[in-house]
């Protein structure tokens, strides 16, 4: 069906309203990469550099060896693992094998991972030589179908005398002990032979992610998007980008090649990192610059800034408290930013005054996208010129794409431009659906003349020059750093401890990572668990950015006549003060 011109006299110049070529299998972007620039270099880790046609290698083979272990078509492989080098071999080796791979985030505790492992039914799992990961992952695939167990370590992709001097002061992470029966990464490859099994994907029907998200509210549900939703996703985004490639220079298309350099800041287990960053620099030949932990250096966070100074990193994709980490950073100008000629941000609201910030140090130019973990992630994108651009906006809808405004109680009449409503997608990238969960996709897809909705839970407007706005969100989603943190899931350990008779959480202002969680806690008759020991609670069962930073304790929480716990009006509260 041949979407409408998009009602907007700006729309960038040279974009195509639609895209086509693009249903192919993912790991289809490595083998034509790999077979046009065998030697360009893909991944830069503390001065390791593996090729593409290594890293074509090396996914071949864990598919070859994943294939020995039973693993088929449709089976379930997670990774549990940071920004490592081995990541783009494992990902692109899992769906070689016809599997559909399982992404999870390396911040996770154990029993949040292994819900995710159980919910998805994984039978395969790779994860991180190191004290921590590889305790959380001990207890998480307890009572799991993981059959297989992958250990990674970074020595063998570390110049031989970084790994030498690590391995002798002892500064390589290593896990304590390893469990009898689980296999090192590297004696895996080693072993197997670079022959992918021979399996058919038809892109536009076969699975090739399940990506945990709370959706719109609640417990994380698994958004199950297939090949051609990301292949869709890197074709969109590589025609919408147009910027100077020179300091003064004429606005040309992205260039492919290895001219490029992107910076590996965001996690590539979240949908944005892994197709605006990892995808996209594999289908342009780019070099990716791994950064397994940002904040790394002393101050927090100048590991980053010594990684686009001494790789040249060109293309910066982040959420926007990465972007208020550059330019709040202490040594900013002892280091040398002028190789960043565009940035993309996304995963939560930029604020205007925190972009111009950035701009005015740096001298790099902010980009404004949209999207969702349902759609692979990317929606809608600011055009990425100054003159075209509109701050505070997202832009208009990628090619193939189509998004309409529509009303919040049944989602199915299209309202009147310039008025808000709830934000519906339609496109290649959209996700099939919840993994195992009819129910909720009742809830978030909708047909309007002929297509097949999703609604967002955003809240937004299409103003008079056709830019899309979000003005509101429709749920109680908190997102704290550009991750989304939903209140139920972490009222629901709050009300596991035996002296919390009420709870309530909300998102209030935070100046570095947007939002953080604050509880608020009616306890038991006769309790008397301090606010210190209850946040203790919380961190050993929810990840970092999921934890309240605060609890006030309260004699009752505000309640709608039906017995409801009213978070708005907490809300609202804390916005007055």
């Amino acid at each position: 069906m041949t979407l409408k011109p998009w009602p907007t006299p700006h729309w960038p110049e040279g974009v195509p309203r639609e895209v086509f070529g693009f249903e192919k299998p993912v790991f289809s972007l490595l083998d034509e990469t790999a077979k046009k620039y065998p030697d360009n270099v893909y991944t830069i880790f503390n001065d390791g550099k593996r090729t593409f046609a290594q890293v074509k290698d090396t996914a071949d083979r864990v598919a070859n060896f994943l294939a020995s272990r039973g693993i088929k078509k449709g089976d379930r492989v997670a990774i549990f693992l940071p920004n490592l080098p081995q990541y783009p071999a494992i990902y692109f080796g899992i769906l070689k094998t016809g599997a559909v791979c399982v992404t999870c985030n390396p911040l996770y505790t154990a029993d949040e991972l292994n819900y995710q492992l159980n919910d998805a039914g994984a039978k395969a799992v790779f994860v991180m030589d190191h004290p921590d990961f590889y305790k959380t992952s001990l207890k998480a695939i307890q009572n799991t179908a993981i059959e297989t167990v992958v250990i990674c370590n970074i020595k063998s992709y570390l110049p031989g005398f970084k790994a030498f001097l690590g391995g002798l002061l002892g500064k390589i992470p290593k896990a304590e002990h390893h469990e009898p029966g689980h296999l090192m990464f590297d004696d895996v490859v080693a072993a197997a032979k670079p022959e992918p099994p021979d399996v058919q994907i038809d892109p536009n029907e076969d699975l090739a992610l399940i990506i945990y998200t709370g959706g719109t509210t609640g417990v994380p549900k698994g958004a199950a998007l297939k090949h051609a939703s990301f292949t869709h996703n890197v074709e969109a985004v590589s025609k919408w980008m147009s910027f100077p490639h020179e300091p003064g220079g004429p606005a040309e298309p992205l260039r492919g090649g290895g001219f490029h350099c992107f910076l590996g800041v965001l996690p590539w287990y979240h949908s944005f990192g892994m197709t605006v960053v990892m995808l996209a620099s594999c289908a342009t030949a780019s070099r990716l610059i791994c950064i397994p932990d940002p904040r790394a250096g002393n101050p927090p966070f100048t590991g980053v800034l010594e990684a686009v100074q001494k790789y040249r990193a060109t293309l910066v994709i982040a959420v926007p408290t990465i972007y208020v980490a550059f330019t709040n950073h202490p040594l900013l100008d002892k280091f040398d930013l002028t190789s960043m000629l565009a940035c993309g941000s996304g995963g939560a609201p930029m604020p205007v005054e925190a972009a111009k910030k950035f701009e005015e140090k740096t001298g790099a130019i902010i980009f404004e996208g949209y999207g969702l973990s349902e759609t692979a992630p990317i929606a809608a994108l600011n055009p990425t010129s100054i003159e075209k651009r509109k701050m505070g906006s997202i832009g208009f809808p990628v090619p193939s794409t189509d998004i309409k405004i529509v009303d919040q109680d049944t989602g199915l009449k299209e309202l009147p431009q310039g008025e808000d409503g709830e934000i519906a997608i339609s496109g290649p990238q959209v996700m099939v659906g919840y993994w195992n969960r009819p129910d909720a996709n009742a809830e978030v897809f909708r047909e309007i003349d002929g297509r097949r909705f999703f609604l967002t839970g955003d809240i937004g407007n299409i103003d008079a020059e056709g830019y899309i706005t979000i003005t509101d969100r429709k749920k109680d989603l908190i997102l704290v750093g550009g991750f989304n943190c939903y209140p139920r899931e972490v009222e629901e350990v709050l009300y596991g401890h035996e002296d919390v008779l009420n709870a309530a959480v909300v998102g209030i202002p935070d100046e570095k990572s947007g939002e953080s969680v604050k509880a608020f806690v009616q306890l038991a008759p006769g309790a008397t668990v301090t606010e210190k020991e209850l946040l203790a609670y919380c961190k050993e069962r929810l990840a970092g950015y999921k934890r309240p930073r605060s609890i006030e304790f309260r004699d009752e929480l505000p309640v709608s006549v039906v017995g409801k716990v009213l978070r708005r009006v907490l809300r609202d509260e804390e916005l007055k003060k």
